[in-house]
């Protein structure tokens, strides 16, 4: 990333128009780095990116700091063309959804990204696999910049650590803890930041509650599989996170997987593992993800993929 990074600053100081995304259905990580890398450019630069998404923000989200700033894809004039394009926490090109038609038009593309891709679409990639979060990544940048930070940065950065971390349960460097510690240093409540997320509506901590205690076990309790339907997929807020890890906490699980029916043949599936690396299950559904948290969009009835999930990990408790 270190090499690329004048480049960077090159492209960002010509460009006279600016748009950031994030993957589709913006997680906390994706959401806040887009976020906090477009405030970094305005207040540096005298630029003003259009930030923008495609899908459903979590209501658990709605209190995070300039949220008001991004945009659905479709409420911006999409005949423009922008002089650069930054691509963020995408994983892989489907994963982007309806602003890809933005970045065909774009003059320059940069992705910024901690997802394992082979296939990267950017003219420029900054690009880190090895790092818990994206916003890890923005801060770096940040800092091979020496650019100015405000207390918005700081808690976006913090809160895209955060979440994407599980709260640091899924750190595997120091990298993240030792990011943390300088925002604190300057200032982030950690746990002010933790109860601003706490903004579910009922309706959805009850579902995923449920979900929980519906779940079935399988291969001696070491796979937990719990399933949302097509009729109570509206009322889930986010990714189910709250269903994964109540059943990661149970004593002999080592896999959870979520299946969510987005919609009549497409089913969402959302993989964890507390001990082996995982991802390779989660691409041979046609996904991907980190090691131990992974998924997949599958087009696919509810009762095949189900059936195919025991299948996988039939051949992964051998």
């Amino acid at each position: 990333m270190e090499q690329n990074i004048n480049e960077f600053f090159n492209r960002v100081k010509s460009a006279k128009s600016i748009v950031i995304m994030g993957h589709k259905n913006p997680d906390g990580d994706s959401l806040c780095s887009v976020l906090a890398l477009a405030h970094l450019i305005e207040e540096n630069f005298g630029v003003r990116p259009v930030c923008v998404y495609d899908g459903n923000i979590p209501d658990c989200l709605d209190l995070i700091p300039l949220r008001t700033r991004i945009k659905f894809y479709e409420r911006i004039d999409l005949s423009q063309s922008f002089d650069l394009a930054i691509v963020m926490d995408y994983g892989s090109l489907v994963n982007i959804g309806g602003p890809k038609t933005i970045l065909d038009k774009a003059q320059f593309v940069i992705e910024i990204d901690h997802h394992i891709n082979e296939n990267t679409i950017g003219d420029l990639c900054l690009n880190d696999d090895k790092a818990p979060a994206t916003a890890v990544l923005v801060y770096k940048i940040m800092r091979m910049g020496n650019l100015k930070m405000d207390a918005d940065v700081a808690d976006l950065l913090a809160l895209g650590i955060l979440t994407d971390t599980g709260n640091f349960k899924f750190v595997r460097t120091g990298d993240a803890l030792r990011i943390m510690a300088d925002l604190v240093d300057g200032g982030v409540n950690i746990r002010g930041l933790i109860e601003s997320m706490n903004n579910k509506p009922r309706k959805a901590v009850q579902l995923e509650a449920r979900t929980a205690g519906n779940a079935e076990f399988f291969y001696h309790g070491r796979l937990a599989l719990a399933t949302i339907v097509k009729k109570d997929y509206k009322n889930l807020d986010g990714r189910g996170e709250m269903v994964l890890s109540l059943l990661g906490q149970i004593q002999g699980v080592d896999y959870i997987v979520l299946l969510k029916e987005q919609k009549p043949e497409q089913i969402g599936v959302s993989i964890r593992s507390r001990r082996k690396p995982i991802d390779h299950v989660a691409v041979a559904l046609g996904g991907g993800g980190h090691e131990r948290a992974a998924g997949a969009v599958v087009r696919d009835s509810l009762e095949n993929v189900r059936a195919r999930i025991l299948d996988l990990f039939k051949e992964e408790l051998k």
